[in-house]
């Protein structure tokens, strides 16, 4: 009886069902962990990582728990939530940024990590290669160093009378010295004088005031991470009381009414890892995935912002981008 009863349950669930690899086999739930400096369990971008866990087949809290740890913008607390993670324990840990990617590095050795979505893990002594991590971390990049030189040749592009650029960015996230000095690299080789403007919490961008970021009166580069990320529409709105041009890290930017933003879709990193962390549940080494890089870009041109500013962008750049906000 008790094999006729496996042999039906067998034909009860198809074979390779996405339900069935949810399962584990030692009816164990797994327990997964969140670390993100910034987020909260409303954020897009957990959201779509747990979309990514339901599409596979996890309801949350029956086949899966998620164990969520968010800083709030403090960075200084990142090490004891990681290591609140790894006391717990959970079986993976999901990272969302360099700064809290380091964190969990510090805190453990052996539970698996998977990045979300960082710059250069490389770069950041993070893992030796892409394409073979090692050790327990993989996930996916932003690619956010080789990504600045283009974006600078878009500015570029669209405002070719500019003389100066204004780049913000967050001194406190892992590798942004790195990424400053690529993009300044980059604006020297094309021209532009660089101002720095820095804000290193959402009471420092307010405190900026306006005139922060038009007293050089080029366009605005913006060096994106999880605080920026989480404050961007106070970000769009103080650029706008500027009323200078923008340059944004992600397309979300474009659609809370920031000019132009170009980059790789951190909700599809976050969706993907999903991906990762059911690979890993179901016995996969984190060191044998690939790091994987983005292969679609976004770049989203609010031509309602362009006319609000009194600009005219070329033709060059509309026909560049993949959407124009209208």
């Amino acid at each position: 009886m008790r094999r006729r009863a496996f042999l039906a349950s067998l034909m009860a669930t198809p074979l390779g069902s996405s339900i069935g690899r949810a399962e584990q086999p030692s009816n164990k739930i797994p327990r997964v962990g969140v670390l993100a400096p910034a987020e909260n369990e409303a954020a897009p971008v957990v959201e779509a990582f747990r979309r990514g866990l339901r599409e596979l087949g996890y309801v949350e809290g029956r086949s899966i728990v998620l164990e969520y740890r968010f800083a709030h913008d403090d960075f200084s607390v990142l090490r004891r939530l990681a290591e609140e993670l790894v006391n717990l324990p959970v079986d993976v840990i999901v990272i969302r940024g360099a700064t809290a990617a380091r964190a969990a590095a510090n805190a453990t050795r052996t539970i698996p990590i998977v990045l979300g979505g960082i710059g250069d893990p490389v770069a950041l002594g993070l893992v030796d290669n892409l394409a073979r991590p090692g050790g327990n971390i993989t996930g996916f990049t932003l690619m956010a160093g080789e990504l600045s030189a283009k974006r600078v040749d878009l500015i570029r592009t669209a405002f070719p009378d500019a003389t100066s650029m204004t780049v913000l960015m967050n001194p406190s996230n892992s590798g942004a010295e790195e990424y400053f000095r690529i993009t300044e690299e980059a604006a020297g080789s094309l021209g532009f004088a660089v101002t720095r403007v820095e804000a290193e919490s959402p009471e420092a961008l307010c405190a900026l005031g306006p005139e922060a970021l038009g007293r050089a009166g080029g366009p605005v580069f913006v060096i994106g991470g999880p605080m920026f990320w989480d404050h961007r529409q106070q970000i769009v709105a103080l650029v706008a009381a500027a009323r200078v041009p923008a340059l944004y890290p992600e397309r979300e930017y474009a659609d809370d009414g920031g000019l132009m933003a170009y980059g790789p879709s951190l909700l599809a990193n976050f969706r993907q890892a999903a991906g990762y962390v059911d690979r890993i549940l179901r016995g996969a080494k984190p060191g044998d995935l690939p790091i994987e890089q983005p292969v679609k870009f976004d770049f989203v041109v609010n031509l309602k912002t362009a006319k609000e500013l009194g600009l005219t962008i070329p033709q060059l750049i509309l026909v560049r981008a993949d959407e124009v906000i209208e």
